[in-house]
């Protein structure tokens, strides 16, 4: 493990800063107890770490002002299910994309198989980017909401959330963004870029642990609760509250997977989300310049860094990705991922699917440029073994 190159971030990040280790190990020591179900010192004491992680990242993101609209879950795969059957209704349209994950592409079509929403499927261009004004084409009468993700997670391409927000207020559409890629690498400004709805997930770019994403609604964007269980006020009232943070959360909350997500979001605001960015683009850059010099490689929407994130997608010729993978594990201890990566429609539009998609590297934070010529030198074994 000591020798591990871990190029696979995009799924999760790893390692974690330490102190988010620290903080989580002492906190569920000091803290494990259930917050806002008793009124002695401890449970108070967790409640006011998972108040202030809310608030944290609602200023983070920059909500309407309301930390109690930012919301825990499992997972954004989680969040996104909750929005999109909490959003949709019988005759509804939506709009997505063919980059989406299958966090939102799933439940998109089991809606649709049942006949309750209608789904159009935007493309991508040649260089990874969807055009908003496609967007503003597809909107209909009965359009309820345009959900998408904030980046790729196959290519990397940070698509413009802000101009298709805009065309989503203009249009009375509810705008619902899918930041599991960008939450903590790139910034995220809900009033600014017109986000209705975001959805997060706190195992990577946040540096939290597995187990913990949310979301963030704006006020008066219309969800329903589509969960229903204890809340620890008001136990008397038969139903489910309606009010935030009840309205998306029931049961005990993951305290240490917030409790990872406060230590996480801290070290990246003392380290500085643009400096990490920008470390990660430029071993992107030599990575992707080290590839493309091997004639074998073909690498996939990797023009340029700019509105990029350190994702790349490559295949080598007269190999499936999956052997690939198994040969920069086995042979060179590199970790890394292969396949459709969650993201079927992205493979189809690249024409990847026959060779069982691509292989991915994803940067992170304690990556370096030693590691960046390993995996280069590796790829460039990998594609010579073919040209004997």
């Amino acid at each position: 493990m000591s020798n591990l190159i871990y190029f696979d971030n995009a799924a999760t990040t790893y390692p974690k800063p330490q102190v988010v280790y620290d903080f989580m190990h002492n906190f569920y020591m000091k803290n494990g107890v259930n917050p806002g179900r008793s009124g002695y010192d401890m449970t108070l004491e967790t409640e006011e770490v998972m108040h202030g992680t809310r608030k944290m990242l609602m200023e983070f993101f920059n909500g309407d002002g309301d930390p109690n609209r930012l919301t825990f879950s499992y997972n954004a795969s989680d969040s996104l299910n909750m929005i999109i059957m909490g959003v949709c209704e019988k005759g509804d349209h939506v709009i997505t994309t063919n980059l989406e994950h299958n966090s939102v592409l799933r439940p998109l079509f089991h809606l649709e198989k049942e006949g309750v929403i209608e789904v159009d499927y935007l493309r991508f261009d040649e260089r990874g980017y969807i055009n908003p004004e496609d967007v503003r084409k597809a909107i209909r009468p009965n359009t309820k909401m345009v959900i998408m993700n904030h980046c790729s997670n196959v290519i990397g391409t940070i698509q413009p959330i802000g101009e298709v927000g805009k065309i989503c207020k203009e249009k009375g559409v509810i705008m619902a963004v899918d930041a599991s890629q960008t939450a903590g690498a790139i910034p995220i400004d809900m009033q600014a870029m017109n986000i209705d709805i975001l959805a997060f997930t706190g195992h990577k770019c946040l540096m939290g642990p597995t187990g913990i994403g949310g979301s963030y609604i704006m006020e008066g964007v219309p969800i329903r609760g589509t969960r229903y269980g204890g809340t620890g006020v008001r136990s008397a009232v038969r139903t489910h509250l309606d009010e935030y943070p009840y309205r998306m959360e029931c049961g005990t909350l993951n305290i240490m997977g917030v409790a990872g997500l406060y230590a996480g979001q801290k070290w990246i605001a003392e380290q500085g989300m643009e400096k990490l960015h920008e470390k990660e683009m430029k071993l992107w850059l030599k990575l992707r310049d080290g590839l493309e010099a091997i004639p074998e490689v073909k690498t996939y929407c990797a023009t340029s860094p700019e509105n990029h994130n350190a994702v790349l997608s490559f295949n080598v010729e007269g190999w499936e990705a999956g052997d690939v993978g198994t040969m920069l594990d086995v042979d060179y201890n590199i970790a890394c991922r292969t396949g459709l990566q969650c993201a079927p429609l992205v493979h189809v539009q690249l024409d990847t699917v026959d060779i069982h998609g691509t292989v991915r590297f994803s940067l992170g934070a304690f990556n370096t440029e030693e590691q960046v010529d390993i995996a280069i030198a590796a790829v460039n074994d990998i594609a010579e073994i073919r040209r004997k």
